[in-house]
């Protein structure tokens, strides 16, 4: 209750603003990316209106759209609600985060099945278990996947067990963008390509916020849906 609380509050900071405000929620990195040049793009256009960067778990972020105390989210993978309006917008592959001197830091890609014997380090922030159900579909046997770790931990300190040698783990594209010493990041591939993740942005339908129209307008100008039949 405590977090959601200040969640609210930090939604309804803004809320005074005579020239418009929006709220985004997200829960993924923002140091690099189509998030980080999207919101910055939305400020450079519409400077006049202020806007709110919220960061919590997929379920609060889902509850507090619900509940209209945010305008917006921007997640990767499986939908967080069903009743809300949904646009799809960019995809980031999934990547390696390795020890620089770890023995498939060599490799230009790495395969799934080479994280056999691996520890993977996966944090119970999003979207860690999003990585999980991933590696699972990847890797359907249980004998082929690697020992899987837990940590009730942001992915920060996640890069720090990886730079201190107790295994690796699973990223975004967008997570390079935090430079992070001693750490490599390789693709991760099958027989199908590289692995990717799709981002959409969620939003309730009866929202009049002019803002909210504003950042929708942007972002289906920067991510146009394909033609049908394509």
């Amino acid at each position: 209750m405590e977090e959601f609380d200040a969640l609210i509050a930090s939604a309804h900071a803004v809320q005074s603003s005579e020239s418009g405000r929006l709220s985004v929620g997200f829960c993924t990195s923002l140091s690099a990316g189509n998030l980080q040049t999207s919101l910055l793009e939305f400020k450079q256009r519409y400077p006049q209106i202020e806007l709110a960067t919220i960061e919590r778990s997929r379920t609060r972020l889902a509850a507090a759209l619900r509940n209209g105390v945010i305008d917006t989210l921007i997640v990767p993978g499986r939908p967080p609600l069903l009743d809300a309006k949904t646009l799809s917008l960019w995809g980031e592959r999934v990547l390696v985060a390795l020890p620089q001197d770890h023995a498939l830091s060599s490799r230009e890609t790495v395969n799934w099945i080479d994280l056999r014997e691996q520890a993977v380090l996966l944090s119970h922030y999003d979207p860690g278990k999003e990585f999980e159900y991933l590696l699972i579909s990847k890797l359907v046997s249980p004998e082929d996947r690697p020992k899987i770790e837990r940590h009730d931990v942001s992915s920060g300190i996640i890069k720090s067990l990886i730079s201190m040698g107790a295994g690796i783990s699973l990223v975004l594209e967008s997570d390079m963008g935090a430079n992070f010493a001693g750490l490599t990041y390789r693709e991760l591939r099958d027989g199908t390509g590289p692995s990717r993740f799709g981002f959409s942005v969620y939003w309730r339908g009866e929202n009049e916020n002019p803002a909210l129209a504003d950042f929708l307008q942007l972002v289906s100008e920067r991510y146009p849906s394909p033609p049908l039949g394509r």
